[in-house]
Protein backbone atom coordinates (compact mmCIF):
# COMPACT_ATOMS: atom_id res chain seq x y z
CA UNK A 1 0.00 0.00 0.00
CA UNK A 2 0.86 3.37 -1.03
CA UNK A 3 2.57 5.80 1.79
CA UNK A 4 0.85 9.03 1.12
CA UNK A 5 2.50 10.82 3.74
CA UNK A 6 6.35 9.59 2.28
CA UNK A 7 4.91 10.53 -0.98
CA UNK A 8 3.73 14.14 0.16
CA UNK A 9 6.98 14.81 2.09
CA UNK A 10 9.30 14.21 -0.82
CA UNK A 11 7.25 15.84 -3.14
CA UNK A 12 7.73 18.76 -0.80
CA UNK A 13 11.07 18.12 -0.36
CA UNK A 14 10.99 18.77 -4.22
CA UNK A 15 8.91 22.31 -4.61
CA UNK A 16 11.10 23.30 -1.68
CA UNK A 17 14.15 22.47 -3.57
CA UNK A 18 13.13 23.67 -6.91
CA UNK A 19 12.01 27.23 -5.13
CA UNK A 20 15.18 27.85 -3.77
CA UNK A 21 16.56 27.32 -7.22
CA UNK A 22 13.87 29.28 -9.36
CA UNK A 23 15.45 32.10 -7.03
CA UNK A 24 18.68 31.38 -8.37
CA UNK A 25 17.44 31.20 -11.74
CA UNK A 26 16.98 34.71 -12.23
CA UNK A 27 20.22 35.54 -11.33
CA UNK A 28 22.38 36.15 -14.53
CA UNK A 29 25.32 33.86 -14.86
CA UNK A 30 27.46 36.67 -13.83
CA UNK A 31 25.87 37.34 -10.80
CA UNK A 32 25.71 33.51 -10.01
CA UNK A 33 29.29 33.32 -10.82
CA UNK A 34 30.50 35.99 -8.76
CA UNK A 35 29.21 34.56 -5.13
CA UNK A 36 30.90 31.01 -4.33
CA UNK A 37 28.03 30.10 -2.47
CA UNK A 38 25.71 30.00 -5.46
CA UNK A 39 27.13 27.20 -6.99
CA UNK A 40 26.99 24.75 -3.30
CA UNK A 41 23.61 25.78 -2.57
CA UNK A 42 22.50 25.32 -6.20
CA UNK A 43 24.39 22.08 -6.24
CA UNK A 44 22.91 20.63 -2.97
CA UNK A 45 19.11 21.75 -3.65
CA UNK A 46 19.49 19.73 -7.21
CA UNK A 47 21.05 16.80 -6.03
CA UNK A 48 18.28 16.98 -2.77
CA UNK A 49 15.22 17.06 -5.94
CA UNK A 50 16.35 14.61 -7.84
CA UNK A 51 16.99 11.95 -5.03
CA UNK A 52 13.47 12.95 -3.91
CA UNK A 53 11.89 12.38 -7.41
CA UNK A 54 13.73 8.99 -7.52
CA UNK A 55 12.32 8.22 -4.05
CA UNK A 56 8.85 8.94 -5.00
CA UNK A 57 9.43 6.87 -8.02
CA UNK A 58 11.18 4.24 -6.39
CA UNK A 59 8.18 3.57 -3.61
CA UNK A 60 5.16 3.75 -5.76
CA UNK A 61 6.77 0.70 -8.01
CA UNK A 62 7.85 -1.00 -5.10
CA UNK A 63 4.51 -0.32 -3.06
CA UNK A 64 2.50 -1.28 -6.53
CA UNK A 65 4.26 -4.43 -7.13
CA UNK A 66 4.90 -2.88 -10.50
CA UNK A 67 8.70 -2.87 -10.59
CA UNK A 68 11.69 -3.28 -9.10
CA UNK A 69 14.39 -1.48 -10.40
CA UNK A 70 18.37 -2.14 -10.49
CA UNK A 71 19.07 1.44 -10.95
CA UNK A 72 18.01 5.00 -10.89
CA UNK A 73 17.13 5.30 -14.69
CA UNK A 74 15.17 2.21 -14.69
CA UNK A 75 13.36 3.56 -11.90
CA UNK A 76 11.96 6.39 -14.51
CA UNK A 77 11.89 4.60 -16.96
CA UNK A 78 9.25 2.09 -15.30
CA UNK A 79 7.05 5.18 -13.91
CA UNK A 80 6.78 5.43 -17.89
CA UNK A 81 6.03 1.93 -18.80
CA UNK A 82 3.15 1.52 -16.38
CA UNK A 83 1.31 5.13 -17.23
CA UNK A 84 2.46 6.50 -13.70
CA UNK A 85 3.89 9.24 -16.23
CA UNK A 86 3.48 9.63 -19.59
CA UNK A 87 5.80 7.42 -21.55
CA UNK A 88 7.36 10.30 -23.60
CA UNK A 89 7.91 12.54 -20.24
CA UNK A 90 9.58 9.56 -18.53
CA UNK A 91 11.81 9.26 -22.22
CA UNK A 92 12.74 13.23 -21.89
CA UNK A 93 13.82 13.10 -17.78
CA UNK A 94 15.73 9.71 -18.04
CA UNK A 95 18.67 11.66 -17.80
CA UNK A 96 18.00 12.52 -14.37
CA UNK A 97 19.08 9.58 -13.09
CA UNK A 98 22.91 9.23 -14.33
CA UNK A 99 23.12 13.22 -12.99
CA UNK A 100 22.27 12.49 -9.71
CA UNK A 101 25.02 9.65 -9.71
CA UNK A 102 27.07 12.84 -11.34
CA UNK A 103 26.35 15.12 -8.43
CA UNK A 104 27.42 12.40 -5.99
CA UNK A 105 30.21 10.58 -7.46
CA UNK A 106 31.64 12.71 -10.56
CA UNK A 107 31.21 16.21 -8.31
CA UNK A 108 34.62 17.11 -8.85
CA UNK A 109 33.55 17.35 -12.30
CA UNK A 110 30.34 19.75 -12.36
CA UNK A 111 31.23 22.91 -13.08
CA UNK A 112 29.52 25.92 -12.26
CA UNK A 113 28.38 27.06 -15.65
CA UNK A 114 26.75 23.32 -15.89
CA UNK A 115 24.34 23.73 -12.73
CA UNK A 116 23.29 27.63 -13.39
CA UNK A 117 22.54 25.80 -17.23
CA UNK A 118 20.37 22.81 -15.53
CA UNK A 119 18.27 25.46 -12.83
CA UNK A 120 17.59 28.13 -15.98
CA UNK A 121 16.29 25.70 -18.31
CA UNK A 122 15.35 22.06 -16.72
CA UNK A 123 13.59 23.46 -13.52
CA UNK A 124 9.87 22.67 -15.31
CA UNK A 125 10.73 18.99 -15.58
CA UNK A 126 10.60 18.76 -11.60
CA UNK A 127 7.16 20.53 -11.68
CA UNK A 128 5.75 18.19 -14.24
CA UNK A 129 7.05 15.65 -11.90
CA UNK A 130 5.10 16.66 -9.32
CA UNK A 131 1.59 17.62 -10.89
CA UNK A 132 1.60 13.94 -12.78
CA UNK A 133 2.51 12.00 -9.59
CA UNK A 134 0.07 14.11 -7.66
CA UNK A 135 -2.20 13.24 -10.51
CA UNK A 136 -2.12 9.31 -10.29
CA UNK A 137 -1.88 9.68 -6.34
CA UNK A 138 -5.85 11.26 -6.82
CA UNK A 139 -6.83 8.60 -9.20
CA UNK A 140 -4.58 5.92 -6.79
CA UNK A 141 -7.02 7.60 -3.52
CA UNK A 142 -10.68 6.89 -6.27
CA UNK A 143 -9.96 3.75 -6.02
Amino acid sequence: MLNYSVISDRLDRIRKSTNRLNKMAQLSLEQFLAAPDNFAVAEHHLRRAVEALLDVGRHILAKKGLARPTDYRTIIISLGQHGILPQEFSEKIKGMAGYRKRLVHGYADVSEKEIYEIITNHLDDFRQFTKYIVGYIEEERKR
